[in-house]
């Protein structure tokens, strides 16, 4: 990681002071829950993908590392491919019914939204 990262400013565009030092904001990671408290959502969406659908599994909470472990889980499961980013997992196709058997079978708790 770059010792001067620029993103993580906040507040101070400029100052005269040669003793300043710049406050980084870091985000603090929530730790992850148990499968058994997860209340996770899964729906379809094909808003802004040329017409392709992708299955959206929203609620996961915990760090980054076990969001893209889980979300490899699902993809590997699923025999598709997908991403995850800020707390969702998207998974390529209509895959919605793999996803409730696979997220019962790991004793996720999961609801599905829309049609």
């Amino acid at each position: 990681m770059k010792k001067n990262d620029w993103k993580k400013r906040e507040g101070v565009v400029f100052s005269t002071d040669s003793n300043f030092s710049f406050q980084e904001t870091t985000k603090n990671e929530s730790e992850t829950l148990p499968p058994s408290q997860q209340n996770l959502k899964l729906f379809l969406d094909k808003n802004m993908r040329a017409g392709k659908q992708v299955t959206i599994v929203s609620g996961f909470i915990g760090t980054t590392n076990d969001l893209e472990t889980f979300a490899k889980l699902l993809k590997t499961k699923c025999g598709v491919g997908g991403s995850s980013k800020d707390g969702e997992i998207l998974i390529q196709g209509d895959v919605r019914e793999k996803l409730v058997a696979v997220l019962t079978q790991e004793k996720y708790k999961v609801k599905r939204v829309g049609g």
